[in-house]
């Protein structure tokens, strides 16, 4: 599906994104759903490769930058000026800041993390619903939004989220039955 570009085909990515994520996830037994990754060296250049020892940890990244959308727009829309990425953070250094998310969630228990993710896909989508097509996707419709369109901000924390945790889900799903 290519990108979203209207309110409507936002909405819709996002909710078929999160299906076919929940789908594959329902579709697997509970020994790998709670298995530990194996990918193996080298097998992906980017740091998440390593830094997600299992589902749990795909579930509550996912979930952690549903967080941040929702308090950055938040936050704006209530007048407090916050950038997206929380201090000391920033686009060159963001997979620090995946690393305290996933520390922060080693304790959280893997159906915590299924029901998490659930409640802040509802929330997100109620967000994107409020508001109007131009205020998503017309450029600097919000001076907070910098160079970019909120609904740009809303693609990257839903379906296109969604598409990197199943393209992981799909390598576990290889090297489990291995």
């Amino acid at each position: 599906m290519p990108r979203p570009t209207t309110k409507p085909d936002l909405i819709k990515s996002a909710n078929e994104q999160f299906e076919k994520l929940r789908n594959m996830i329902d579709s697997m037994p509970e020994d790998e759903q709670n298995a530990i990754f194996n990918f193996g060296e080298g097998y992906g250049a980017e740091a998440h490769w390593a830094r997600d020892k299992n589902l749990r940890d795909v579930l509550v990244h996912l979930y952690e930058w549903h967080r941040l959308l929702l308090d950055w727009v938040n936050a704006n829309q209530s007048g407090e000026a916050k950038p997206f990425l929380p201090a000391p953070y920033n686009w060159k250094t963001y997979g620090d800041m995946n690393v305290e998310f996933w520390k922060k969630h080693q304790s959280t228990p893997y159906d915590n993390a299924k029901k998490m993710l659930l409640d802040s896909h509802r929330k997100v989508i109620a967000l994107i619903d409020g508001f109007t097509n131009e205020a998503l996707f017309e450029k600097k419709h919000f001076s907070w939004t910098g160079t970019s369109t909120l609904g740009s901000y809303c693609v990257s924390a839903t379906s296109g989220h969604y598409e990197w945790a199943m393209k992981k889900i799909k390598a576990h799903k290889k090297t489990f039955s291995v």
